[in-house]
């Protein structure tokens, strides 16, 4: 079974989705992360994130595994490296690149052969997993979903995070590759006012009765 989950960032894809992968003991997947390794990758060697063409040939150079649920470049776990505010600021641009999202798609398809998982990330459920048993389209307020960015992120000031999330926002909206946008057949979940509990209750009602 795969249970797809796409949304805008700060929606609560990646506390949810890994949240339903241990109640439901199924493998969690975020493919979102794929494409912040490459633009790690990018930046610790100097790169200019900008630059497509080279960090297009960095990408092809460089080996993205998944071990124990996290990510690792080249067989070096860099999980804890994927959310500071310089990787935010040029995923988004970086994951518009075709060759790149490409790359991403077959590694993620290759990884889930076989598999029961949970995953989220930009383009799961319209790209990556359009024939997924569920797909899922959580949104929420900006506001509440820079607050949520806040309390991960202490360091930063809200309203900076508030406006890089609509940025971002309108990046991913526009992208000619991969934007943002609710899947045919998607369960639309507004998590505003909902608590983790409670989407999550939503999500394994409906995994439960496709079942």
């Amino acid at each position: 079974m795969v249970i797809a989950i796409d949304g805008p960032a700060g929606s609560g894809k990646s506390t949810i989705a890994k949240e339903l992968s241990r109640r439901l003991g199924i493998y969690y997947l975020n493919t979102g992360s794929f494409y912040r390794a490459y633009t790690l990758s990018a930046i610790e060697r100097g790169i200019d994130p900008e630059d497509r063409e080279k960090v297009y040939d960095n990408a092809k150079t460089i080996s993205i595994t998944v071990k124990d649920g996290l990510i690792c470049i080249d067989g070096k776990c860099v999980e804890d490296k994927l959310h500071t505010p310089q990787v935010d600021s040029y995923a988004s641009q970086v994951s518009s690149d075709p060759r790149i999202r490409e790359m991403v798609n077959s590694s993620v398809r290759k990884l889930a052969e076989g598999l029961d998982i949970v995953t989220e990330g930009r383009d799961t459920t319209t790209v990556i997993f359009p024939d997924a048993d569920l797909k899922f389209y959580f949104d929420a307020d900006p506001e509440v979903r820079a607050e949520r960015r806040a309390k991960d992120q202490p360091e930063l000031d809200k309203e900076a995070i508030l406006k890089a999330i609509l940025e971002r926002d309108r990046m991913d909206r526009e992208k000619k590759t991969g934007a943002l946008k609710i899947a045919d057949g998607a369960i639309v979940l507004d998590t505003t006012l909902l608590t983790i509990n409670e989407v999550c209750e939503k999500v394994i009602k409906a995994v439960k009765s496709t079942c």
